[in-house]
């Protein structure tokens, strides 16, 4: 059903909540439809100290989606109207709310990222709390970059505004930042696609790398074209497997 501005009032005035984002295809799948789901289940735990009901998100994401054509992003915010600023003790009946909107092309245009220091609060959970991360992209973007990378106070690279950032090593390895990231869906879903090692990853050894990629559900895999002053090539056999490799992964219907 259609919400109010007084159901999304609490929302507004405490960015207090957890969300997921699923890219849905044109013939109406997710990939990684599971895996969001549970997500959206472990963060409710964490968040909330609630359960939540994936089989009613199904139900009222199917309910969005009735009339649309094309691809789209659908967001599922759980949120509950009851918290307070005083007293977020008290809130633990969290509700689901969906949002719609368009989905651009796959893949989208090469990334040009600016080193950030940054650390996200509790970066494993899909949290609200995007005031941080979008005061980096903000910095980048008006320094004429496309988007954020974050480099943590020990020095190494973590993750993007709102992506995870994969690398592809001299010896044609994909290399993850080992550090405290959101564990993303579409990171999961190549990592079980293609080999793959964890590492830390300096901000020297990440412009010193033969290519770098961004990713989540909205950009599938994105090439990043720049870090800082250091530019990196777009195009890369790795690379190019790992794009058809997510473009595979079969989509999950709702």
């Amino acid at each position: 059903m259609p919400v109010s501005a007084d159901d999304l009032l609490p929302l507004a005035l405490t960015n207090t909540g957890h969300f997921t984002s699923m890219r849905v295809d044109a013939d109406g799948t997710i990939r990684g439809l599971t895996l969001h789901m549970e997500r959206l289940a472990r963060d409710s735990k964490i968040v909330w100290d609630a359960d939540l009901d994936t089989d009613a998100v199904r139900t009222y994401v199917r309910e969005s989606l009735h009339g649309q054509s094309g691809a789209c992003v659908v967001r599922v915010t759980v949120y509950d109207p009851a918290v307070e600023i005083g007293h977020p003790g008290d809130a633990d009946d969290p509700r689901i709310l969906v949002s719609v909107r368009g989905a651009g092309a796959l893949p989208p245009e090469p990334l040009r990222a600016m080193s950030v220091p940054y650390e996200r609060d509790l970066p494993e959970v899909k949290h609200v709390g995007l005031f941080g991360a979008l005061r980096a992209r903000r910095t980048a973007q008006l320094a004429g970059f496309g988007d954020a990378l974050f480099v943590g106070r020990d020095g190494f690279v973590s993750e993007g505004g709102t992506w995870n950032i994969g690398f592809i090593d001299q010896d044609g390895t994909v290399v993850w930042p080992q550090a405290r990231v959101l564990p993303g869906v579409t990171m999961a879903l190549l990592q079980e696609q293609a080999e793959h090692r964890l590492a830390t990853v300096t901000l020297d050894q990440a412009k010193a790398m033969a290519a770098a990629f961004a990713t989540n559900t909205s950009i599938g895999v994105r090439a990043v074209c720049a870090i800082d002053s250091a530019t990196l090539p777009t195009e890369h056999p790795v690379l190019n497997r790992l794009r058809q490799a997510y473009l595979s992964v079969p989509g999950e219907t709702l």
